[in-house]
């Protein structure tokens, strides 16, 4: 899957409502903590992580292109 990232860059909690595993910005901070998330090949856990065109993000297996 690939996203669009808009501005300079997006959270990582805000990513996670684009790409549909979570319904609200208020379930970031309990999903970061049940989610397996990787972020360039490092476990993520911080909902504010600042994601930039070019990172590759997995959750859960699913892996998103950020461009």
């Amino acid at each position: 899957m690939k996203i669009k990232v808009k501005d300079e860059f997006i959270t990582l909690g805000q990513l996670l409502k684009v790409a549909d595993f979570i319904s609200s910005g208020g379930e970031a901070k309990f999903a970061v903590k049940e989610l397996r998330i990787v972020v360039n090949g490092e476990k993520e856990d911080r909902r504010g992580r600042k994601l930039r065109p070019g990172d590759v993000v997995v959750i859960e297996g699913q892996t998103i292109e950020l461009e």
